[in-house]
């Protein structure tokens, strides 16, 4: 239950009373109006706090920005959203999601790795490294009682390390004989194996422009039909900005906002930007920004989209 995510923000966390703060939420573009209502009558309701305000992520991406008119690519763990927002409002007729994500991309290389013989030792299972007779190895830990699903988040837990150090998106669409051949980029694992990472570091960006390429990694057979039906980012922000009064077209190409974690994916900008001037139409300016660099962005804690006022939580999912 969300309010039990609430309780535990409120009490153990901001250590505050809700009935003396007012509530800025920040909420996904895709909910409903039954969300808002019932996030506004459990608010008022349990916590009676003096003032609510709901506010969409794109919105408040946009404004932080100094824009009152973009799209926004909003690429998040579970989801990749793009949302055109013009003088403060999200189109919601425009509203494109896709099911390909941070956390979908992680388990890509995890099971890409998997299939080359690369087994991840979960930080828990060894207690320390050392070398004995030469030979590099870990003393291990035995957790009798730990689960199959920690394990698999603590693997995971690396993987998206790897990711976010060693992958880049592609200049040109992936393949895989162009790519056979690229250098190999060292990463050392927590256990102190040293892997080497080649074309993965390029194909698994990819597959937010090619969600095919998901069918051509072992192990990912549940995920196929999922990327068969998803479309990639720069035919997302297409259609978004088609969907919308040709007025506000031009201003949309040439306001387009990174947001998110998976956006700041190196080389993802340039990427999108050069993909969408081949598809976008002849007259349309097409400008793709992203607030500092990938870096600055990957560690901030605490990012200009949130307001604060009072303070503010992000829902991503309202579920009751």
């Amino acid at each position: 239950m969300v309010d039990s995510i609430w309780n535990h923000a409120f009490r153990e966390c901001l250590l505050i009373d809700p009935k003396e703060h007012p509530m800025l939420l920040a909420e996904p573009s895709s909910n409903s109006q039954q969300q808002r209502e019932r996030t506004a009558e459990l608010i008022f309701e349990k916590y009676n706090v003096p003032a609510l305000f709901l506010a969409k992520n794109a919105v408040l991406t946009s404004f932080a920005s100094g824009r009152a008119t973009s799209l926004v690519v909003d690429g998040g763990g579970g989801s990749t959203t793009i949302a055109p927002v013009h003088d403060g409002y999200v189109l919601q007729k425009a509203v494109a999601s896709s099911p390909i994500g941070g956390e979908l991309l992680t388990d890509c290389l995890l099971k890409s790795l998997e299939s080359k013989g690369v087994m991840i030792k979960p930080r828990y299972s060894f207690k320390r490294k050392e070398i004995q007779l030469g030979v590099f190895q870990t003393v291990d830990l035995d957790f009798p009682s730990t689960t199959e699903s920690y394990r698999l988040y603590s693997q995971r837990v690396i993987a998206s390390d790897i990711k976010e150090c060693v992958c880049r998106a592609p200049d040109t669409p992936y393949d895989e004989s162009s790519y056979s051949n690229i250098p190999m980029t060292p990463y050392e694992l927590p256990d102190g194996q040293t892997i080497e990472i080649g074309a993965d570091r390029f194909k698994i960006p990819d597959i937010l422009f090619n969600p095919s390429l998901v069918q051509t990694i072992l192990g990912m057979d549940n995920f196929v039909e999922i990327a068969s039906s998803a479309r990639g980012l720069p035919q997302m922000a297409i259609e978004s900005i088609n969907k919308c009064d040709v007025d506000i077209r031009r201003e949309l190409f040439s306001s387009i906002l990174l947001a998110g974690g998976t956006a700041s994916m190196q080389q993802l900008k340039e990427r999108l930007e050069k993909d969408l001037l081949e598809e976008s139409p002849q007259a349309a300016r097409v400008k793709v920004l992203a607030s500092g660099n990938a870096t600055e962005r990957r560690f901030r804690w605490l990012t200009t989209e949130k307001w604060f006022w009072g303070f503010a939580l992000e829902i991503d999912v309202l579920k009751y």
